[in-house]
């Protein structure tokens, strides 16, 4: 016989997320997404929609008309650029440095493109003339990056690649979900044609909504697939004259007929998420964008010191790790779950393994969002510590917490 008292309320155990994502929402997103609901079409609806486009603008950097919510996770904003930019038989060009860089090669062969790869050593970046070698022997369509890939932590440099792609009639993407509000991002400056990002890293949100913007070049290709769907097109509508775009739910032009004037019927919108993405980002904006990608630095190189300082060694080209995740290369004498064990049951603080060829070697410990502060900071560093030495780990007592201080007492640069 069933039992509903197997199943009490939710109530989950405190934890300080200090992995590579996602992390503790901040209190005030959380607080905007216990508002009520309200109709899809009610004008305070409609205009909280034309605001959180506002608002990521200033996020993106961008005056793109087209940037707006994908409902999902990270992925879904992904797919929905991939699925609406890549035509069948499409030349895709994708450097892979990291896990993430083979996602977007999965989804582009997804999508029946013709996938070509370059790549480096997990750890290392590319350079610009890297790239643009690659794309003069390929001839892509389109150049599929990763800015921030949190498998490796590293931050591939993108100022130059937009003018690259200009002279090679290349159009231009990058996945920002890891590196999105704790890293520079200038997507008109760099000349992207597309963005995709995520609320759980730095915009210090939950998942389940995907931020994109789109250039009016990557517009413009997605509406020759213009397809409008049975049932709500008028004669007014007219399709394509390219191959339609193999996906209802992830069709861009339809999700921008969807957030533009005509509010053209889609989908219904996730009204507690947009609540939950509009917070993120006016939370971001009112203590300034700048400002905020400072913190995160701060609070990344404060934790790059005492991990130092407790006599742990980094992993990567430190020169291109993101602001907010820092590898670090398990000890010999430890098992890295054992340590992230500890660190859950006995400190409630949860830190990540990684993946693939990494997997077993590296932690990989954030500091985003919400959580890029000073105490979680301060308390990460202690309790590792305290279960490092349980474990039979030396350290210099004390290193790790003063080569922290030291770096606060230098404050942001």
């Amino acid at each position: 016989m069933f039992d509903i008292q197997q199943f009490p309320q939710i109530n989950p155990p405190h934890r300080l997320l200090m992995g590579p994502g996602p992390i503790n929402a901040d209190p005030r997103v959380l607080r905007a997404m216990a508002s009520q609901l309200i109709g899809q079409y009610d004008p305070v609806m409609t205009g909280y929609m034309n605001e959180v486009m506002v608002l990521y603008r200033e996020l993106f950097r961008t005056k793109n008309k087209w940037t707006m919510l994908v409902d999902g996770t990270s992925r879904a904003g992904i797919e929905a650029i991939l699925l609406s930019a890549i035509r069948p038989g499409d030349k895709v060009l994708v450097p892979v440095f990291g896990r993430f860089g083979h996602l977007l090669c999965e989804i582009a062969r997804r999508c029946r493109a013709e996938v070509h790869t370059i790549e480096v050593p997990w750890g290392e970046v590319f350079s610009p003339q890297q790239i643009e070698d690659a794309i003069k022997a390929v001839k892509p369509r389109l150049l599929l990056t990763v800015q921030g890939d949190t498998s490796t932590t590293m931050l591939q440099p993108l100022a130059e690649l937009g003018e690259i792609c200009r002279r090679h009639g290349v159009l231009f993407y990058t996945d920002a979900t890891a590196s999105f509000g704790g890293n520079e991002l200038l997507t008109d400056a760099w000349g992207l044609d597309a963005v995709s990002a995520g609320l759980q890293k730095c915009l210090g949100g939950p998942s389940g909504s995907s931020p994109v913007t789109l250039s009016p070049q990557m517009e413009e290709a997605i509406r020759r697939r213009k397809c409008v769907e049975e049932g709500i097109r008028t004669a007014a509508h007219q399709d394509g004259d390219e191959e339609m775009i193999y996906s209802n739910y992830f069709d861009l032009g339809m999700i921008m007929d969807y957030w533009g004037p005509e509010r053209l019927n889609h989908h219904t919108e996730a009204t507690s998420m947009l609540f939950a993405a509009r917070e993120c980002a006016r939370i971001i904006l009112e203590e300034g964008l700048d400002a905020g990608i400072a913190r995160h630095e701060l609070h990344g190189r404060a934790m790059v010191a005492g991990i130092q300082g407790m006599g742990l060694e980094t992993f990567g080209n430190l020169e291109h790790k993101m602001n907010n995740v820092l590898g670090v290369t398990i000890p010999a004498q430890v098992h890295g779950e054992e340590v992230r064990k500890l660190l859950l049951e006995d400190f409630h603080i949860e830190i990540g393994t990684s993946f693939g060829p990494l997997q077993g070697k590296i932690w990989r410990i954030g500091t985003m969002g919400y959580n890029a502060r000073k105490d979680c900071v301060l308390q990460t560093l202690a309790a590792l510590e305290a279960v490092l030495n349980h474990l039979g780990f030396k350290s210099v007592q004390g290193e790790a917490m003063q080569a922290a201080w030291n770096v606060y007492a230098q404050g942001a640069r």
